[in-house]
């Protein structure tokens, strides 16, 4: 369950999901391009076949958002018949993979399961798909097909007739040998994730219960006989019931919000010497009402930018810095400031390519390569809002225009 627990977390506070999908974004950047410029016209036909059929910002956004919430991303390509070309590809959400046991001899995982493990009920099928080789997906895929020899066989021997295969995309990790821990797990194990968490509690506690002033409501044993009299009730019971009556009248006078300026009138008495006021209810205020959460500012402020400091955010690029007299960066600092979130999704993108690597060169598409540019905003001489960047370009003045 550890995968929905990390979902849940997430979606209980707002900047931690914001940064979620922010990061996802980045890394997205303009999206993955398989760049056919230098091959020939077939290829570059059989290539627009296989990314009209395998719509590729759904799969590659998806990979990025498991990549930012687990630090794994599980991909499925399927074969042909025949076995020689690569002709579908699938994302398989994170959050419902779970790995096989690991070969005790090897100390390989050779399965992903697939199933809805939240909710999985006997009724539901567990799906098996053989995992190719993490350490070395492209080799292990060869020696399957009988493209490459193995240890005692030649090549075009055993080969398999499996045509579904998974590839993991894992980020390394310090400590992780089997399920990696993405780095924002820190948050969960400190103590900022629980404040921020509290604040918002109490904020919402006060504006509920503290909103209105606190009432100390006073009512004299004479108005009560007086009511008792003007309605002509004896019976004790009855007495009773109109008590409560009122002073549940009186309750939502005093606290509705809807109520808010109206005007009680209570009785009063006058002394014998006609000097002293004796008022038969008396209306005090107890404390005067404050600005709501304004004592809690900085706290959340400060909670804020640990949370976005623990995602790798600047607080400014997804404005989750509450309070107007906030420091705010020029608009050069935050081009700056974008530039350097992109710039740290190459690793990232270094993973993430093998997969489709591994597609190209199966499929013996000579002069394809796959390419992730990113967003660079620009300044108003440019006379342009944005150009994308690509990092793989030779030349990059060429690829820019």
């Amino acid at each position: 369950m550890l995968p929905y627990n990390l979902i849940d977390l997430i979606e209980k506070d707002e900047t931690l999901s914001t940064c979620q999908i922010f990061n996802a974004e980045v890394c997205y950047g303009s999206g993955l391009k398989y760049c056919t410029g230098a091959a020939t016209e077939a290829v570059r036909a059989e290539v627009e076949d296989f990314l009209l059929d395998n719509p590729m910002p759904d799969y590659f956004l998806g990979v990025c958002q498991d990549l930012k919430h687990f630090n794994f991303a599980v991909t499925v390509i399927i074969l042909n018949d025949a076995g020689d070309r690569i002709v579908e590809l699938h994302r398989k959400p994170a959050c419902y993979c779970r790995f096989c046991p690991a070969d005790p001899k090897t100390g390989r995982i050779t399965k992903i399961l697939f199933a809805p493990f939240r909710n999985l009920s006997q009724s539901d099928t567990v799906e098996v798909i053989d995992l190719l080789d993490p350490r070395s997906p492209w080799k292990d895929l060869q020696q399957r097909m009988g493209l490459r020899a193995t240890r005692g066989n030649s090549a075009g021997d055993k080969v398999t007739s499996v045509r579904k295969f998974a590839i993991l995309t894992k980020f390394p990790g310090v400590d992780s040998m089997y399920y990696p821990i993405p780095h924002y797990a820190a948050l969960f194990k400190g103590s900022w994730y629980n404040i921020k968490r509290l604040i918002g509690e109490a904020k919402t506690s006060k504006l509920k219960n503290a909103a209105p002033n606190k009432i100390r409501h006073r009512g004299l044993p004479r108005y009560w006989d007086n009511l008792f009299t003007s309605r002509h009730i004896v019976d004790h019971k009855k007495r009773e019931e109109l008590m409560n009556e009122k002073k549940q009248e009186m309750l939502e006078f005093l606290t509705n919000v809807e109520n808010t300026g109206a005007v009680l009138f209570t009785p009063k008495s006058i002394s014998l010497d006609g000097k002293g006021e004796s008022p038969d209810i008396t209306v005090t205020s107890i404390d005067s009402r404050t600005k709501e959460g304004g004592d809690w500012e900085s706290d959340i402020a400060e909670a804020v930018n640990m949370v976005c400091f623990t995602m790798r955010v600047h607080s400014n690029l997804v404005g989750s810095v509450p309070g107007k007299a906030q420091t705010n960066n020029s608009g050069s600092d935050k081009r700056e400031l974008y530039t350097i979130a992109q710039a740290l999704q190459k690793p990232y993108h270094d993973i993430l390519f093998l997969v489709h690597e591994i597609i190209i060169r199966f499929n013996k598409w000579k002069g394809v390569h796959v390419d992730c540019p990113f967003m660079q905003l620009t300044t108003l001489d440019e006379h342009s809002d944005a150009k994308e960047v690509s990092a793989k370009s030779e030349n990059n003045d060429t690829d820019n225009d």
